[in-house]
């Protein structure tokens, strides 16, 4: 309902237990923004009624990052759904039922939006499936999840090195390691 209200296109997800994972096609630059001021505020109605408490369930802002789709898509999709893996939460992604991965792998009526990179995986709905499950047969490479950490953490695109280039020409802006939050004051040591 949310999605399709303000234009967000969701590919994949996976709710944990202090934080959530969305991999989505955003229809307008206020898109994801919107649609997690609402899932947030809605879902903390829920669960402080639900646990008898008040405030807000989740810190900070949200975090969001360019994805390059034809390289990327499908390995930030594994991400995200082995996410409870890696917790320890469970031992295969088809364990964990607060996640896309069952809709991804095996079909079945979804609010999904289908990507072009996951429709690329078969001619058919069986085929993109059993190609999808074939994809978690391989661990993702320790590379690959420090990128999307990374990426993550810093708001950077998940890219190879020339799309970044492209994007930092293109928008006249530097996407390097910086840290988060006010901007240090720069002291003078010059006495006056």
């Amino acid at each position: 309902e949310c999605s399709k209200r303000y234009g967000v296109a969701v590919h994949a997800y996976c709710l944990m237990t202090n934080h959530i994972h969305f991999l989505v096609t955003p229809e307008h630059a206020d898109s994801i923004s919107r649609v997690t001021r609402v899932i947030g505020s809605r879902y903390a109605y829920y669960f402080n009624k639900y646990y008898n408490r008040t405030g807000t369930v989740w810190e900070g802002r949200h975090k969001s990052s360019l994805v390059q789709t034809d390289r990327y898509f499908l390995t930030c999709s594994r991400y995200i759904e082995l996410n409870p893996v890696a917790a320890g939460m469970v031992t295969r992604p088809d364990e964990y039922k607060w996640s896309s991965y069952l809709i991804n792998a095996w079909g079945g009526e979804s609010n999904l939006i289908r990507h072009d990179e996951y429709l690329k995986l078969g001619c058919d709905v069986e085929s993109r499936c059993y190609a999808y499950r074939e994809l978690f047969k391989c661990q993702l490479s320790d590379q690959d999840i420090h990128l999307i950490e990374n990426a993550s953490d810093y708001c950077h695109p998940v890219s190879d090195d020339r799309f970044r280039q492209h994007i930092e020409e293109k928008y006249n802006i530097k996407l390097g390691q910086s840290t988060r939050g006010r901007p240090k004051k720069i002291v003078s040591l010059v006495k006056k």
